[in-house]
């Protein structure tokens, strides 16, 4: 089981703001508030299997650039 360091969870909230701020073809601040939002609802996870989704959910959509 992966467990994401909080380094590279640091790192994947980053690259997704700087990913919001170059859209051009969605809403921008609605974009950037969601990920804030999920970023936050989901700090206290504590359960490796939720933790291991989640951040995967958000390197796919950098790598794909779509929302699964």
């Amino acid at each position: 089981m992966f467990q994401p360091s909080r380094q590279q969870v640091l790192r994947l909230y980053k690259h997704l703001i700087k990913y919001g701020n170059h859209l051009k073809l969605t809403d921008k601040n609605y974009f950037l508030g969601r990920v804030r939002h999920e970023f936050r609802q989901n700090r206290h996870l504590i359960d490796p299997p939720a933790i291991e989704f989640n951040f995967k959910l958000g390197e796919t959509l950098l790598k794909k650039g779509r929302i699964l």
